[in-house]
């Protein structure tokens, strides 16, 4: 430390406690970043690179960001899952003595974003806390830009806690200070968190309330962990946080993150994108509070049948009452994001144009309310009553914020005149200064004869009357002070001038500074109705989707759906929303459903492209509608309440986590089969397609079997294997179903509608030939298919093709004999190649390390043909 300058020396020692983050430090007015952060700084944010002498010779490196536009580099880092602690002087340089006195005022990090532009107005911003429990893990969510919070227990291992996180899109994950080396890694590196470490929570007295009714120590220690680190990093007031609500597994439909995916809930599987999902459908919601809201609901279905019926009921109202719901849909257009205004309150970080905002969502609430009141529903009614308008808020806003005020809140005319008698009587001297001014101008013409005369200010001299050289010799030069020297004029003052302009500047400093304190009052007064902010919040919010889902349900003529109490499905005329929306709906084909105890799994058959998958998936969208509330697209829908869904739909394999396809396919079915109940619903695609035909028919097979004997839970399982609709016979609740399609001159039609009992065949080289591969593959698929189909009806095995030798075993061999030698020893040696492949166990290895023991079995075989081709040639 000797070595280097003092304020080297103390960004180092400040640095020591931020060692995790980019310490944006303050000098004069840029941020300078030294050492490693200058480095990787400089590239992230493709700005130069300098360096700077830091003592003794040394030069370091160096590079800085301007103040004024320091946001957006901020932005940039933690968009890259970085953290930024800023560092501001924290005593007046006009009284320091040596350095200048720095600390940490802010740690800015992906879960604790403030700053509207670096927020989606429609998404929460989540950070998390985990802590390890003997049985599972406690897990805390937090937006700290709303303040709401939450807690639960997941009785799982990490990789189940991972995928919650990931699911609700998680932005940073807090951990003990003490927590597993690997299991950090495991964070960090594979689930890609941005992860802090946090040590013995210390709580401040006033925010213990946030934890207080939480039942068990382990949700109380997982909550204070979560507050600890917001309280260490943020360093302000943090009265906006509500109290941890306790999520209880009983309340909310379970869909794993593998179903919400697959399901595309609220972005698309491919392009990760909101259109196409049903959250993009259903969001027709007019506040950003009511978008969030939307999304919560679609990621966490009612189990509650009252619930439920109270939201139907309210959205069957709303669609009744078109007028009602237009008038609220247009007086909440007007509504800022209160919540989020709440919290910048709450921070210190709110400005006039802010509370202007609040303002006017408040002078909008009670239309609301009276268009609530107006309808026919008890339900409505009853809200319109709990909504507190904080008119006593909206008063005190009225009278002090100016509507045109600026953004900034230390430049003054932000307060009302007529708000405050110390600021009148500043600014009336200031006013009348001014005036005084331009009275002095006209009368020191008139006096001195000089037609040009002009009477001008700035920062450096204040007020000075300014003569062109042409006319200096009309100035009296008893009365006038020379006071700077130009090319082309000079510049006076006068003794009368001298007095006015203290008088002015006086009351215009002062005025802005009581204007500074006086906005600090009003904002504290704001933070006492910070709870009912929150609460008339939540109400809005609630309203906005309720009414959204109206819209969407008129618009795209749902029906209001009946709930089944035993477990029965009835859908007629069922549409999966978001398809039909996206293409003609004349187009669409819709389908009924029937499923009861009696017909409990429905085994699909029928062509690829044909809509199998849109079939099932329609079927989970239908139930996710009605747990939410909305109305279901169909022209009649009985439904149960599902208290899980789960879809092992499409494939996809997991590189990174050296996992094939089919791995993946057989996990997500795994842990669809150990957790679905009699009360679940299940979607199942193809299983089985990913290993060999008789071991993936058989997989099949005994998955619909112990679904339907041991679980008894609702079960589509579509299937391209049509030896297991033989299980109807079997299977006293299995019933095929198919997707019906037809050819018409050599060509496939699909006609979308299903109907009962089996394919009669897959249509797979039709379905190739829609993709465009090439005429002669097409024309080869063929004559392959038709003598498959002849060997079949004769009795031979199908196995036995043409022009490729097969091993034993019946499967095509990957050998072919290169020369007579290999012919006559073909059947008295076994190939080394093979013996090897057969002892391989592919299931256990990385897909890495079986293309490597490939590479090695194909360079092995390459030596033996050169070796050959030599022992030919040398015969001949």
């Amino acid at each position: 430390m000797a070595e280097y300058t003092p304020m080297i020396q103390q960004y180092l020692s400040i640095k020591a406690d931020y060692e995790d983050a980019f310490l944006f430090f303050r000098l004069g007015d840029f941020y300078e970043l030294f050492f490693e952060d200058a480095l990787r700084a400089s590239q992230e944010l493709e700005i130069t690179l300098t360096s700077r002498d830091g003592g003794k010779g040394n030069r370091i490196p160096m590079c800085g960001v301007p103040h004024h536009s320091s946001q957006n580099y901020i932005g940039q880092l933690i968009e890259k899952g970085f953290k930024v602690a800023i560092c501001e002087q924290v005593e007046d340089p006009k009284v320091a003595k040596g350095v200048v006195k720095r600390d940490v005022v802010q740690v800015i990090t992906p879960g604790t974003v403030m700053e509207g532009t670096l927020l989606d107005e429609k998404t929460n911003n989540y950070i998390a806390s985990i802590t390890p429990l003997d049985e599972g893990y406690g897990m805390a969510i937090c937006d700290i830009s709303t303040g709401q919070n939450t807690v639960k227990i997941i009785p799982e291992d990490l990789k189940s806690v991972c995928l919650e996180l990931q699911s609700l899109a998680v932005k940073e994950v807090i951990v003990p200070k003490d927590m597993d080396d690997e299991q950090v890694k495991m964070l960090e590196e594979f689930y890609q968190f941005t992860v802090s470490k946090e040590g013995e929570p210390v709580i401040p007295e006033d925010l213990h309330t946030i934890t207080e009714d939480l039942s068990s120590h382990a949700l109380k220690d997982t909550g204070n962990q979560l507050i600890s680190y917001l309280v260490r990093t943020q360093k302000r007031s943090l009265e906006h946080l509500q109290k941890f609500e306790t999520v209880e597994a009983t309340a909310y439909m379970k869909i794993d993150p593998n179903s919400k995916r697959n399901l595309e809930l609220v972005e698309t599987l491919r392009q990760k994108q909101k259109k196409g999902s049903l959250l993009w459908l259903l969001d027709k919601t007019v506040t950003a509070m009511g978008g969030r809201v939307l999304k919560q609901w679609i990621e966490q279905p009612l189990l509650d049948r009252q619930a439920i019926e109270e939201r139907l009921s309210i959205v069957e109202s709303f669609m009744k009452q078109f007028f009602n719901r237009e008038q609220i849909r247009e007086q909440l257009t007007e509504v800022y994001d209160l919540e989020r205004l709440a919290g910048k309150v709450a921070y210190g970080n709110v400005n006039a144009r802010d509370l202007i905002q609040l303002k006017r969502s408040l002078q909008k609430v009670p239309a609301i309310k009276d268009q609530l009141l107006d309808m026919d529903h008890a339900g409505l009614q009853q809200r319109s009553n709990e909504m507190d308008p904080c008119t006593d808020l909206c008063e005190i806003l009225e009278a002090s914020i100016h509507e045109d005020a600026p953004i900034s809140i230390k430049e003054g005319n932000i307060i009302k005149d007529g708000y405050h008698a110390g600021l009148d009587e500043y600014r009336n001297a200031s006013v009348n200064g001014k005036s005084w001014i331009a009275s002095l101008e006209q009368s020191e013409r008139e006096k001195t004869g000089i037609r040009s005369l002009k009477i001008r200010f700035n920062r450096v001299f204040g007020y000075y009357i300014e003569v062109t050289k042409s006319n200096l010799h009309l100035v009296d030069e008893e009365r006038y002070e020379r006071k700077q020297t130009l090319a082309n004029a000079e510049r006076f003052i006068t003794p009368e001038l001298k007095e006015k302009e203290d008088i002015i500047l006086q009351a215009e400093e002062k005025s802005v500074e009581l204007e500074y304190e006086l906005f600090l009052q009003i904002r504290e007064q704001v933070k006492s109705f910070i709870p009912q902010l929150q609460r008339l919040a939540k109400q809005i919010s609630e309203i906005d989707v309720l009414q959204a889902f109206a819209v969407v349900s008129e618009s795209g003529q749902y029906r209001k759906p009946i709930i089944s109490q035993e477990g029965r499905i009835r859908i007629e005329g069922g549409r999966h929303p978001v398809v039909e929306q996206m293409m003609n709906r004349q187009d669409y084909v819709s389908n009924d459903v029937h499923m009861d105890d009696e017909r409990g799994v429905l085994l699909i058959t029928g062509p690829n492209m044909a809509g199998k998958s849109t079939y099932m998936r329609q079927v989970a969208l239908a139930s996710i509608l009605m747990q939410i509330g909305c109305y279901v697209p169909a022209e009649h829908a009985t439904l149960p309440i599902f208290d899980q869904i789960f879809t092992r739909i499409g494939a996809a394999d997991d590189l990174a986590g050296g996992q094939s396809t089919f791995m993946v396919e057989m996990m997500e079915t795994q842990y669809a089969l150990t957790h679905a109940t009699e009360r679940s619903l299940l979607l199942l695609d193809e299983i089985g397609r990913g290993t060999s035909t008789y071991d993936g028919m058989s997989l099949a097979q005994s998955i619909i079997e112990y679904i339907h004997d041991n679980i008894g839970a609702k079960t589509l399982f579509s299937t391209h294997y049509h030896e297991l609709t033989v299980l109807e016979e079997k299977l006293s609740r299995l019933h095929n179903i198919h997707v019906k399609a037809i050819e018409e001159d050599g060509k496939v039609v699909f006609l979308h509608r299903v109907e009962d009992g089996k394919a009669d065949r897959s249509y797979g080289i039709h379905v190739a030939e829609l993709a465009e591969l090439p005429t002669e593959l097409i024309a080869r698929a063929n004559e392959l298919l038709a003598d498959f189909e002849s060997e079949k009806k004769q009795g031979r095995p199908v196995e036995k093709v043409e022009s490729k030798e097969r091993d034993s075993e019946g499967q095509l061999s990957f050998f072919e004999p290169s020369d007579v030698k290999k012919q006559e020893n073909k059947n008295t040696a076994p190939h080394p190649a093979l013996e090897k492949l057969k002892k391989m166990e592919l299931l256990s290895m990385t897909p890495l390390e079986a293309m490597n023991a490939l590479y090695e079995l194909q360079l092995s075989i390459k030596q033996e043909k050169q070796e050959d081709s030599k022992w030919a040639k040398s015969n001949n």
